[in-house]
């Protein structure tokens, strides 16, 4: 497995929105549309968000993850004078469970610790992922309704 990242250009779009699909297939089943209303629905949220990074966080890189030099999800990532702040990781499913997020977050807190940086990540108090950073050492640092920022200043040791 070789992991490389490559930044996002205007033609990732598509490919964009379906690593973002993928984050919101769970709470899609649950709803009662149709395939094209599903598919509205998400190309039009992927508009509003990707608007939204790219307004908010100019300075962000956006990368497309590469496993073995296919595209396997999406990095977004705003390197302040205080801490990195993680905007989006998301691996697509059948890339997942493979340690390509480990790594990615393993290199992630190593500039952290280097740079004496925190690393932040924005996440809803729900999702799953949630565990997925607390194993790196992120705490709950604050809370804003659903979402809250996790932080990790030293992961801990292997």
């Amino acid at each position: 497995m070789s992991i490389t990242l490559r930044d996002a250009t205007a033609e990732d779009d598509a490919f964009l929105c379906e690593v973002y699909a993928s984050s919101r297939a769970d709470e899609l089943a649950l709803v009662p549309w149709s395939q094209e209303q599903r598919e509205a629905f998400v190309n039009s949220q992927f508009r509003a968000q990707h608007s939204y990074y790219h307004q908010q966080y100019p300075q962000a890189s956006y990368q497309i993850i590469l496993d073995d030099g296919e595209p396997a999800g999406r990095l977004y990532v705003l390197k302040e004078e205080e801490n990195i702040q993680i905007l989006d990781i998301t691996v697509l499913p059948q890339y997942r469970g493979m340690g390509i997020g480990t790594s990615l977050i393993h290199k992630l807190l190593a500039e952290g610790v280097q740079r004496g940086m925190a690393v932040r990540i924005w996440v809803e108090s729900f999702n799953p992922s949630r565990r997925f950073f607390e194993r790196f050492g992120f705490s709950q640092i604050q809370e804003d309704g659903l979402n809250c920022l996790l932080e990790c200043r030293s992961p801990p040791g292997p």
